[in-house]
């Protein structure tokens, strides 16, 4: 099951460097396939807000 609607998720983009984001299941974001930035989706909404963001692992 998707997270986001496919059609919804075709059309958004990371706010930070605007790639294409991919689903992660759990814990549940949307990963920037750029700049890897996960945002975490909440109660099945998705929050946009890089500050909220997950940073990608350094290494």
């Amino acid at each position: 099951m998707s997270l986001i609607d496919p059609e919804l998720l075709s059309i958004m983009q990371c706010p930070k460097c605007h790639s294409e984001l991919v689903e992660r299941p759990e814990p549940p974001a949307l990963v920037c396939t750029g700049c890897g930035l996960a945002y975490p989706v909440r109660d099945g909404v998705p929050v946009m807000l890089p500050e909220e963001a997950e940073r990608p692992n350094a290494g």
